[in-house]
């Protein structure tokens, strides 16, 4: 005779406790369509005694086991004393085994003080932008051993690939860099006429230009568009390459993978920043002097006579001199975050992004030092 169907029964027992009966069998195809009349089991008087009654299973595997297991323990958590006996010596073991395994630790729902979580937060983000520059920096002196190596020995040099990164980052990044001065120019000359026309003073539109633009907003902006164009492409770049394991390739081979991927790309942008810096004050002059003669009726003769007379060659050097320190920078950390890749797509994208972010917040930190350092010897 084939063993029956899965069952369950509940009841009371002489001495007034709470006595659930399970028979027949508890398998997948037995006991499948039996969790809902599990669920319904409920003892009518809160901590009642509840003995599970087992001595009658003829077949029990995971799932049925499961469904008796999570029974026993959510009338514990009710507050019931609950007892699984009798059962079979064959059947104990998977379900001792199955109890164990359903047993999941209790979930708090008690939310933090909110004071408390955002203190957390500010320290757990702190610690990290500490541990970030402390590997920001170990990796700076892993580019300048590199470098040293390379000026030792000129021939380790790959003059190609510097070459093709000039390209890449300075005469492909004219057209987007050129427009963008261009067009601050335009900006700067229109707010500012608006604003020294009131006092007669419309010939210092020139000053304002010549000092905000070749100091600080030439390079400035420069850097900004490079760190976003030229710095993600380094880290989505070599991140690629970590997620095809070109660079554990070239690693096995016995390559450097800093002196074969990082240092061309570090000198490249170290070339050609303080070149399209220089381009974008042209532009940034440019689209003033427009602006000026169409606003202010400054013909391009007077614009620069007083742009001779408002600034000297020492503005313009002032910004230049930032350039290679902010083009290492922006090279350092996209070259750093692309080889931080870590196997994945999203990976790239997410380290792509923080790249970015990096450098433009460190030109920026970097651009306040230059200023206060500058205004403190008097530049």
């Amino acid at each position: 005779m084939a063993p029956q169907r899965a069952w369950m029964q509940a009841s009371r027992d002489g001495d007034g406790a709470w006595l659930v009966t399970a028979g027949g069998r508890w398998d997948l195809e037995g006991a499948g369509g039996l969790s809902g009349d599990v669920d319904r089991v409920r003892p009518d008087a809160r901590g009642a005694a509840v003995r599970i009654d087992l001595g009658c299973l003829d077949t029990l595997d995971t799932v049925g086991a499961l469904l008796l297991a999570r029974l026993a323990e959510r009338l514990k958590g009710e507050g019931h004393t609950v007892e699984v006996a009798p059962i079979r010596p064959e059947h104990a073991p998977l379900f001792e085994a199955v109890r164990a395994a359903a047993i999941t630790p209790p979930v708090h729902h008690d939310r933090p003080h909110p004071i408390l979580d955002m203190l957390e937060r500010a320290g757990r983000t702190t610690v990290e932008a500490l541990r970030e520059g402390v590997d920001l920096l170990s990796f700076l002196g892993l580019m300048t051993i590199t470098f040293g190596r390379i000026l030792a020995r000129p021939s380790r040099l790959r003059l190609t690939s510097v070459l093709f990164h000039i390209e890449q980052t300075g005469l492909n990044a004219l057209p987007i860099l050129g427009l963008l001065s261009f067009l601050i120019g335009v900006v700067m000359a229109f707010q500012g006429a608006d604003q020294l026309r009131r006092f007669g003073a419309d010939i210092y539109v020139v000053n304002l230009l010549g000092i905000s633009i070749l100091r600080e907003l030439g390079i400035l902006m420069t850097a900004i568009i490079v760190a976003g164009r030229s710095g993600s492409a380094f880290t989505a770049q070599i991140g690629t390459m970590k997620v095809n394991q070109e660079v554990d390739a070239i690693s096995t081979l016995g390559l450097d993978p800093v002196e074969l991927l990082v240092v061309p790309r570090a000198l490249a942008l170290i070339i050609s920043l303080p070149l399209l810096a220089f381009y974008a004050d042209l532009m940034g002059l440019f689209g003033g002097a427009v602006m000026s003669y169409f606003v202010l009726d400054i013909s391009f003769g007077q614009f620069l006579r007083q742009l001779q007379f408002a600034v000297g060659p020492g503005a313009l050097v002032v910004g230049l001199v930032k350039a290679p320190v902010f083009a290492l920078v922006i090279a350092m950390v996209g070259c750093y975050e692309g080889l931080k890749v870590s196997g994945s797509a999203e990976s790239v994208g997410r380290l792509t992004t923080k790249s970015v972010v990096e450098s433009i917040f460190l030109v920026m930190v970097l651009d306040a030092v230059f200023s206060v350092l500058f205004s403190f010897l008097g530049v």
